[in-house]
Formats: structure tokens, C-alpha cells, sequence
């Protein structure tokens, strides 16, 4: 995806876990924060903790969306998923894209992966890897102090 394309349908879930979101829920309220993740993906887990920081510390003002991408069929195991995101405290609604609907959507190539939309619904930031939450901390601020503006 490039900056300030809008943001994808989410149709095409194997599975919600911990509720589901729709396009329309998420656009028009508050930015929308996506992470990519997969339970195969060691730096995914290292940076889990930082993930749910976030959830946490923005819950009134961003919205949080977890997207399980497998990297091999035995990342498409449901019990794994669920244990993993039980096991790493992701409350947050978790789309499971055992098809690759939303990451080929997103035109993702990574994990983990995390995806910064302002409330309109357009791409403001994209990273990959696991360090630079400090980068992705300073982008969500930008989004929000935007639209505190507006």
C-alpha cells in the first residue's frame, strides 16, 4: 500500500477472535492502528508486549487491530493462534487471514507489520520489523495531534 490510499475492505476473515471490526466501524472515528503478526514470527512475540503498551495507552483514541498472517501451513493451526494470542495478552480484535485476503490487500510482505490510518481511513504510516516502536510512537502521535487540530 502507499501513503493515503484508503484503507481495505476486511472481508475474507477465516476467523474473528476477540470480536470482529468492519471497514465502516473503523473509518470516520478515530486513526486505526494495524499489526501484522504471526505466531511462527519470534520478533512478533518480542514486540507483543509494546503492541499491547499501545492498546492500552491509546484505548480512547486509536483503534487496534491485530491480523494473524501465516507463514507456512503450520501457521494456520486455530488452536496455535489462540494460544499464542492468549498467551501474549492480544485483546484486540484479531483477524485470522488464513487465505492472505487482507495481507495481499494491504500488499504485506512482512511480520510483524504495523499499518497507521488517520480517521478517514487513509494510510499515513507503514513499518515492518521489530524495533522502532519509538518511530511508530512519534507517527501515531502525529495522526492523533492531526486530528485533535481538525
Amino acid at each position: 500500500m502507499k501513503l493515503r490510499e484508503p484503507m481495505p475492505s476486511l472481508e475474507g476473515a477465516t476467523e474473528w477472535l476477540n470480536g470482529e471490526a468492519k471497514r465502516e466501524d473503523l473509518v470516520g472515528g478515530k486513526p486505526t492502528l494495524f499489526h501484522f503478526w504471526s505466531v511462527s514470527c519470534g520478533l512478533c512475540k518480542e514486540a507483543m508486549p509494546n503492541v499491547n503498551e499501545f492498546r492500552d495507552e491509546y484505548k480512547d483514541e486509536l483503534n487496534v487491530i491485530a491480523v494473524h498472517m501465516p507463514r507456512s501451513e503450520k501457521d494456520l493451526d486455530m488452536d496455535q493462534i489462540k494460544q499464542v494470542a492468549a498467551e501474549h495478552e492480544i485483546s484486540q480484535p484479531i483477524y485470522v487471514d488464513n487465505q492472505h485476503k487482507l495481507t495481499d490487500a494491504f500488499d504485506n510482505q512482512y511480520v510483524p507489520a504495523y499499518y497507521v490510518f488517520d480517521a478517514e481511513g487513509n494510510l499515513r504510516h507503514f513499518q515492518a520489523g521489530g524495533g522502532g516502536m519509538k518511530m511508530l510512537r512519534k507517527r501515531v502521535n502525529r495522526v492523533l495531534e492531526k486530528e485533535k487540530n481538525e
